[in-house]
């Protein structure tokens, strides 16, 4: 039997032990909630007890740059004894976003305790970073990173240049780097520049001498008017910095430490390209640019075939414009142009040559024009507007079946193909002079052959329409098949939406992309959870597709997920359009 007393004192002791652990605290402190991608972090966990076995976080999206460093603080106020203990660790972020910092743990009188999840927002790079925890602030005053833009007011579609250089003054020095930002180059066509070796250089920074290397070129198209930010490149790089301190011989003693740069934005002004004097088939060509249409031969015999070469070469943006397309005779059979690109980058953008070229069979004997077309481009040296024609081309088709028709659009055709008028002298022999006319009798309907059709069909279609039920039934209960079919139809579906919103980056790919995962449901009878490139590859080889159509289409999916990110032009995205319609088909031909 428990006493009333007994009951009192174990309150009294289960009171006191959850006052005392209510006490105990363990929590995260950081020393900014937001910060750019070039700032430190200083995190602090901190408890009121001291404790074992401290686990920190994984730091899976940081660089350890400091810690972790233990502090103690133990102190008498008025008899209340106060206690704090902290480990302190200084992180670097690697990118940008929210980020969370996860729980650490402790074990306290026996308890394991847990901080709270904590978020940090890192931003881009800052301009004046605030780091006051880096101990080595020579470094921020010894290392630079600057952007060179070689035009800050281009036209819509001119090649600029972005040149990354790294400084480094002659009292430090480098000894690794690493990209931890990269610019995303938004509403621009980019591409980088190659750099075989990094050259040290000398030069003047600030009147004071420091030397560079040239860490990245890269070349822009700007894709919109306006005001266009070329957003900051930022490095994690190892400095090596002089100490106060000195080896035995009194040189200076060298530390290393990680120093976050970057280069900074950089805000462009792009120009719209003149609606005075633009030509109604201009497609977007800037630059310096010749224009040809080149046969392989000029005289043949029919169902031979030749090639006509529609091609643009010179300096500018090849890759972001259409060609002009060839108008040809009814009598010439035209197959759709394969589409070429010979184009090399450099500081100075795309040169080189594009080319449609067309594969021609004559049907008929005769003489065939190849009409002059022409070509318009804005020509940046002069900023007009400048029109090149190709001159009209004959093909001679020397030997052949005669075309009768007069249709065609053949010049002339060899020989005097002119007859005689034959006149017939029956020529009135249609009209009929002597008719044959039969009574017209009333028939009535009833008991006709009409009637009792109309009476015995409908018990007839009974039993057609008990077994089509029943078909629609089975139809119904085959839900796999089913799946298939409708996947089938979304496939034809979203192929035709792809083809409507050409022009529409977005709403193109996303149709694209639909109509490829639905073919592959009908035709490979995959669901789309299941869909991975490899399983792709595996079961068309099992269904013996050849290698380059699973390649092929295998490419056209990932430029569908990459595409929706990056700046895609017109002529782009019907190249896309046609890769897929021509892959789909050869894979429809060859699987089993």
């Amino acid at each position: 039997m428990i006493s009333k007393s007994h009951i009192v004192f174990l309150f009294i002791a289960l009171l006191t032990t959850s006052l005392t652990t209510a006490q105990i605290t363990f929590e995260t402190k950081v020393s900014k909630t937001k910060l750019g991608i070039n700032e430190r972090l200083r995190v602090d966990f901190e408890m009121n007890k001291d404790g074992d076995n401290f686990d920190p976080p994984d730091f899976q999206n940081f660089t350890v740059v400091g810690g972790p460093n233990t502090s103690v603080s133990n102190s008498w106020l008025n008899g209340v004894r106060s206690y704090s203990k902290t480990y302190s660790y200084f992180l670097a972020p690697k990118k940008r976003g929210q980020i969370k910092i996860k729980q650490a743990t402790i074990e306290i009188d026996g308890v394991v305790y847990k901080t709270q999840v904590v978020s940090v927002n890192v931003t881009a790079a800052v301009k004046r970073p605030n780091d006051p925890d880096n101990a080595e602030n020579i470094a921020s005053d010894n290392i630079h990173l600057i952007a060179e833009v070689s035009k800050t007011n281009p036209y819509l579609n001119e090649a600029i240049t972005v040149v990354y250089k790294l400084y480094v003054s002659a009292a430090t020095g480098v000894s690794n780097w690493r990209e931890i930002d990269n610019p995303r180059y938004n509403d621009f066509w980019s591409q980088n520049i190659d750099i075989k070796g990094l050259k040290i250089q000398k030069t003047q920074y600030k009147g004071e001498d420091y030397r560079y290397v040239v860490l990245r070129k890269t070349v822009l198209y700007p894709q919109k008017t306006g005001k266009l930010e070329i957003e900051p490149l930022s490095l994690d790089i190892v400095v090596d910095v002089p100490t106060k301190r000195r080896d035995i011989f009194g040189g200076r003693l060298m530390t290393q430490v990680h120093k976050t740069v970057s280069a900074g934005s950089k805000t462009i002004q792009v120009k719209p390209l003149p609606e005075n004097g633009k030509p109604a088939d201009f497609t977007g060509g800037v630059g310096d640019f010749k224009f040809n249409v080149i046969t392989s031969k000029s005289e043949l015999n029919a169902s031979e075939s030749l090639q006509a070469k529609v091609q643009v070469t010179g300096n500018g943006n090849l890759k972001l414009f259409q060609l002009p397309k060839l108008n040809l005779p009814s009598s010439l059979e035209v197959y759709e142009p394969e589409h070429g690109e010979n184009v090399k980058t450099n500081l100075n953008g795309m040169n080189g040559s594009i080319s449609d070229s067309y594969t021609i069979v004559p049907q008929f004997k005769g003489k065939y024009p190849i009409p002059s077309i022409s070509f318009s481009y804005f020509d940046l040296k002069t900023e007009t507007y400048k029109r090149i024609s190709s001159g009209e081309i004959i093909i001679d088709v020397l030997e052949g079946p005669i075309n009768t028709s007069t249709s065609d659009n053949n010049l002339s055709t060899s020989g005097n193909t002119k007859q005689n008028v034959q006149v017939n002298s029956d020529h009135f022999a249609f009209i009929k002079t002597k008719p044959n006319l039969t009574s017209i009798e009333t028939k009535y309907f009833f008991k006709s052959s009409w009637f009792w059709s109309a009476l015995l069909v409908p018990f007839l279609a009974i039993p057609l329409i008990i077994v089509m039920k029943r078909k629609r039934e089975e139809r119904n209960a085959d839900v796999f098949g089913n799946k298939i079919r409708k996947a089938d139809r979304l496939a034809k579906k979203y192929l035709g939406d792809a083809k409507k919103a050409l022009g529409q980056k977005e709403a193109f790919y996303v149709a694209l992309e639909k109509a490829l995962h639905n073919y592959l449901k009908a035709k490979l009878q995959i669901e789309t959870s299941e869909f991975s490139k490899d399983k792709i590859k595996n079961l068309l080889k099992q269904r013996q597709v050849n290698e380059n159509a699973i390649s092929e289409f295998i490419s056209i999916l990932e430029h569908c997920e990459l595409a929706r990110y990056t700046p895609i032009t017109q002529v782009e995205m019907n190249q896309d359009f046609e890769k897929s319609a021509k892959t789909i088909a050869i894979i429809d031909r060859e699987i089993k």
